[in-house]
């Protein structure tokens, strides 16, 4: 078994609500809340979810581009949330990030090369210019393109071309793991599979580990090990992408997998539509936050909250048709 590169517990990130002239705070948006997860070297794991539901926000706070309110994040077993900012540069080599649109993400006013040289030199990674320069056409090769691309400058390539340079970037201080927000989800149809087939090329080829951030199942599908689905700010359901796809456990995944498109049109499939819409995260339901828009609520569902308790053999799920997610205070009382 492989050991775990990435440890989460209890990962929280609150934004205060400020109002009135001395910015008083009178609430909290909930962006995540008491999120935990391993990833073990080597594999991806999917984070799926409606938009809004806290996905990018985790990413974040696992690299420390936001400070999490509370919870504990483990790298190679060492603690991020408390490192000293010098020790967290150094140990930030080692876990990178591919943003989502590949249009920002770049410094229009510096060539391609420049951009990777300048990594180089900061990292102190290679010593002379000709170094650096090998490095910068093995890296634009790497992500399939053209050497000479590195005398261009952003606005110079295509979307996806664009995406390929963030990857090129992110390999460039030889990273370990890396978070893929929505890395595909600019793009064409057509050139998702060509980053995605890239991105699994490199993982073998590097030994990389991902958190493959996703709001489309039948992409996460293709590249994850394990799936997890993100509700308002908290994880529901954790499993390996097979079992998710065959037997889903929580109403909400069941939900997003009979939204996901049938490519034979003379098959058929229940379509589960979900009323209302997604409650702030500033004001979270009582008891399950999903109950105001579930098709199967009952009594209990609006005044307890679920735990992320294990349904079977690596099959983690919060909701309460399985009883085995009542708190345990709730379970002791009602024995």
């Amino acid at each position: 078994m492989a050991e775990n590169l990435l440890e989460v517990k209890g990962l929280k990130k609150y934004f205060p609500i400020k109002k009135g002239v001395f910015s008083k705070t009178v609430g909290n948006v909930k962006a995540v809340d008491d999120v935990s997860f391993t990833i073990k070297r080597g594999e991806t794991l999917g984070l799926v979810g409606e938009s809004g539901c806290g996905k990018t926000t985790t990413g974040r706070c696992i690299l420390r581009l936001i400070e999490p309110t509370a919870g504990s994040v483990k790298f190679a077993g060492k603690e991020v949330t408390t490192m000293p900012m010098e020790e967290l540069r150094i140990m930030r080599r080692k876990m990178q990030i591919i943003f989502q649109d590949p249009y920002s993400s770049l410094n229009p006013r510096i060539t391609v090369g420049g951009m990777l040289t300048e990594i180089l030199k900061v990292h102190k990674l290679r010593n002379s210019e000709a170094e650096m320069k090998d490095r910068v056409e093995e890296l634009l090769k790497l992500v399939g393109l053209n050497p000479l691309h590195a005398r261009r400058y952003p606005h110079e390539f295509s979307g996806g071309q664009r995406q390929r340079i963030g990857i090129a970037r992110a390999l460039s201080v030889e990273p370990e793991f890396i978070v893929c927000d929505e890395p595909v989800s600019a793009l064409d149809v057509s050139i998702q599979s060509q980053v995605l087939t890239l991105l699994m090329d490199l993982q073998q080829q590097l030994h990389l580990t991902y958190l493959f951030i996703a709001h489309d199942l039948s992409v996460v599908k293709h590249i994850s090990d394990r799936v997890a689905v993100m509700y308002l700010g908290e994880i529901v359901e954790v499993t390996d992408y097979t079992s998710l796809y065959a037997d889903p456990k929580a109403p909400y995944t069941e939900a997003l997998l009979s939204a996901v498109p049938i490519a034979n049109p003379q098959a058929k499939r229940e379509r589960i539509v979900l009323t209302g819409d997604v409650p702030s995260p500033a004001n979270v339901p009582t008891g399950c936050y999903f109950h105001p828009r579930c098709p199967k609520v009952f009594g209990d569902c609006n005044s307890i909250h679920p735990t992320l308790t294990d349904d079977k053999q690596g099959h983690m799920v919060r909701c309460l048709l399985y009883p085995n997610s009542y708190p345990q205070s709730t379970q002791a009382k009602a024995a």
